[in-house]
């Protein structure tokens, strides 16, 4: 943060500012957040098939983006969060199917429920399914295209409006996801992107015209958007998707080289940086020894982008390649935070101390040792 009035994004991978945004004032949200309920009055009336047309025309716009555009979008998610580049079009794609998988089950989610069978003579009773009204999304930045999608589409389809505040890593995710959405006909005043400070967004789950909550990221932040709403006059729906604690379990009948690669990259995709990533293993005495030797030799041919040091290119025939995630060879970027490879760092010494650990290769990347984003391996 540059200062308690602006945010700035910092390229994970060399540490340079990327883009900046200013905060808006309590006065100017709350003329943002009246005119959202303003707009919610108009769009709650119109048709569900308008709203699903729109939905359809949506994902129709992002389809029809053209080759350079799409190219710049993925060089866009790299720089602002440290995906390498060559991965962001899987995000894109499930992106894409989700919010059509959303689409095709709207209709059966949103109707009516019909209690004839159990009516009383004299009596028709039926669930009738309303919009809310403001729903305030806070998404994070690790998957911003994939989980945004998992919110906002649904409650535009439903009939609310949609206040988004992206993570201050991913800015322009949200810009390009909203600014689709416009183009494919929802009202602008309908659904706005709210770049906020800590305090700003506190301020916007306690306000008034906000109905629902809807919150994905850390522990920590839960709590505290819990504990916002919790103080906020009224009662407000919350919905908190947070962290996970991801295990595997290796069974004695695995195939273990199908089972080591798999587990692998579920813990290192994304850097690591993902809610279902693996963070610990469980493996059955009888195959224990063989795992870990087939683990750590595939983690051991983990290579660094760029020069050796006689100075010839490095061949890239090995499968993780740690390095500039604008290049499309590299298919292990940085962490997103000099924070986060701190931590990361932290661990590894720890583990370090351990007798098995001891197996795997440790070996910094050159930007680690520069206090960069990307952690030692081991």
């Amino acid at each position: 943060m540059a200062n308690v009035q602006t945010q700035t994004t910092i390229i994970p991978h060399n540490q340079e500012p990327y883009v900046s945004r200013i905060y808006p004032s309590e006065s100017e949200l709350d003329i943002k957040l009246q005119n959202a309920a303003v707009a919610h009055v108009a769009w709650r009336k119109r048709t569900f098939k308008e709203r699903m047309e729109i939905g359809h025309k949506f994902v129709s716009v992002f389809k029809a983006i053209g080759d350079d555009e799409r190219k710049a979008l993925h060089l866009e998610l790299t720089l602002q969060m440290g995906r390498p580049v060559s991965q962001v079009p899987g995000e894109i794609r499930g992106f894409l199917s989700r919010a059509e998988y959303m689409l095709s089950i709207a209709e059966s989610c949103l109707s009516d429920v019909s209690l004839k069978d159990t009516d009383a003579p004299g009596f028709r009773r039926y669930i009738k399914r309303e919009s809310l009204g403001l729903v305030f999304v806070i998404a994070p930045w690790n998957y911003p295209y994939l989980v945004t999608i998992n919110s906002v589409l649904p409650a535009i389809v439903a009939g609310n409006a949609v206040l988004l505040k992206p993570s201050p890593q991913t800015p322009l995710a949200a810009e390009r996801f909203v600014n689709a959405l416009h183009k494919a006909g929802v009202p602008e005043d309908l659904v706005q992107v709210l770049h906020l400070s800590p305090a700003l967004t506190s301020y916007v789950v306690k306000h008034k015209l906000v109905d629902f909550v809807s919150f994905t990221g850390s522990v920590v932040g839960g709590q505290t958007v819990e504990r916002a709403a919790v103080e906020a006059v009224g009662f407000k729906g919350v919905a908190l998707e947070l962290g996970g604690k991801d295990p595997a379990y290796v069974r004695p009948d695995a195939d273990l080289r199908y089972t080591v690669a798999e587990l692998v990259d579920g813990a290192m995709f994304n850097s690591g940086q993902s809610c279902c990533a693996i963070e610990r293993i469980y493996v059955h005495e009888s195959v224990y020894d063989e795992f870990v030797t087939q683990y750590v030799d595939l983690v051991k041919v983990i290579v660094l982008l760029g020069l050796d040091s006689c100075g010839a290119h490095i061949p890239h025939q090995k499968k993780y390649i740690l390095g500039d995630p604008t290049k499309p060879e590299t298919s292990l970027g940085p962490v997103v935070s000099l924070a986060s490879a701190e931590k990361i760092r932290k661990q590894v010494a720890d583990a370090g101390e351990v007798p098995p650990v001891s197996l795997a290769l440790h070996r910094p990347h050159e930007a680690s040792s520069q206090g960069g984003c990307y952690g030692s391996h081991s």
